[in-house]
């Protein structure tokens, strides 16, 4: 048995955050592309200028519709029946990208970031903000899908059943200009923006790199909406999990345990809020020095988020019934001892922001 006294203990700990920033150190040095942004443009300038960013719009979050979203119904899918157009080898789950009899093309995003991505993009408008539109369907039937695929065959029945569904309408009306990066946003500083991430640690949303914002312009409208650069966070899927990247997703996604379980305010100080989500990630998980930096630069979007702005953002959640918090989950096909737990932890975390 080892006797471990305050005095020795302490050195302990002081070693190991000497080490920690010394590993910080030569790790940016061997691995400089840890600490690079993306090579996408995050402030796009069209030859005429600049165009006007929008982030926030207020949401009179009683009225909003929480089971249909930011498209409503009259965008839902109609039907379970779908055509196969191409694989879309983007981000790390399995998508599609399908049409309907209509002719309106869908991304069908499978696997664990499904549910938890409709239900996020549901509670991230309610607060004014801006999401793709994201809808769910327990089972869709798809037409066409080659036999070999580069992922995600295992999830295709040979019917081309595939179920748990995430569908994201692909915009006739607006195109993707580029991402936006935290660090650069225009908005920096701002109530909204400061709001916003308050709101990806209320859902632990804790993959928040810059390749998950986006920039969008309207193809059409006035001259006003066509000068518009609309601003968000284009992948919430990983939500309603765990405080940050862990061994195997079905923990740290769309896990009411996980969730329930986690952290929420860490600290909180007459000026300043610190939140548990992003966490930092482990060594193990992350396997190489360099993705374990690239985490280590998303912790300060959880940090010292002045408590003024966190208190506004449970404020203005606090307006939502709890019908439309439970509709938000609804939608997102989880059970209904589920739907009850997710929105108990939710509207509990809005009271401790409110209460701030």
């Amino acid at each position: 048995m080892v006797n471990v006294t305050p005095g020795n203990y302490s050195a302990k700990i002081s070693a190991t955050k000497i080490l920690r920033v010394a590993l910080v150190i030569f790790f940016t040095i061997i691995f400089p592309s840890a600490s690079k942004s993306a090579k996408k443009s995050s402030r796009p300038v069209e030859e005429d200028g600049r165009g006007i960013a929008v982030l926030w719009r207020d949401p009179a979050g009683a009225r909003r519709d929480l089971f249909y979203g930011i498209g409503g119904k009259g965008h839902a899918p109609t039907g379970e029946s779908f055509a196969f157009v191409k694989e879309d080898l983007d981000g790390s789950n399995p998508k599609f990208l399908v049409q309907d009899s209509a002719g309106v093309k869908w991304k069908v995003k499978l696997g664990a970031e499904a549910e938890p991505e409709v239900a996020a993009s549901r509670l991230v408008w309610a607060a004014g903000y801006f999401t793709d539109e994201d809808y769910f369907l327990a089972k869709i039937r798809v037409a066409g899908v080659p036999e070999k695929l580069h992922r995600g065959r295992e999830l295709v029945a040979s019917d081309g059943t595939m179920r748990k569904v995430r569908l994201k309408r692909e915009g006739e009306d607006r195109k993707k200009i580029g991402i936006w990066k935290w660090k650069e946003a225009p908005f920096a500083g701002t109530r909204e923006f400061n709001g916003l991430r308050v709101l990806m640690a209320l859902i632990n949303n804790w993959d928040v790199k810059d390749e998950n914002n986006a920039v969008y312009r309207a193809k059409s409208g006035s001259q006003a909406e066509s000068r518009e650069e609309i601003y968000l966070v284009s992948d919430l899927g990983a939500s309603f999990g765990t405080n940050g990247i862990v061994r195997g997703v079905e923990r740290s996604r769309g896990n009411l345990d996980s969730y329930l379980t986690s952290a929420f305010i860490k600290k909180a100080t007459p000026d300043f809020v610190d939140f548990a989500t992003p966490a930092r990630a482990p060594w193990q998980v992350m396997g190489k020095p360099a993705r374990y930096l690239d985490r280590l630069h998303l912790l300060w979007i959880g940090e010292k988020v002045p408590r003024n702005d966190a208190k506004w953002m449970g404020q203005l959640l606090a307006q939502l019934s709890p019908q439309q918090i439970r509709d938000a989950f609804r939608a997102a096909g989880f059970s209904e001892a589920d739907v009850e737990g997710f929105a108990d932890t939710m509207k509990y975390r809005i009271g401790e922001l409110a209460a701030l």
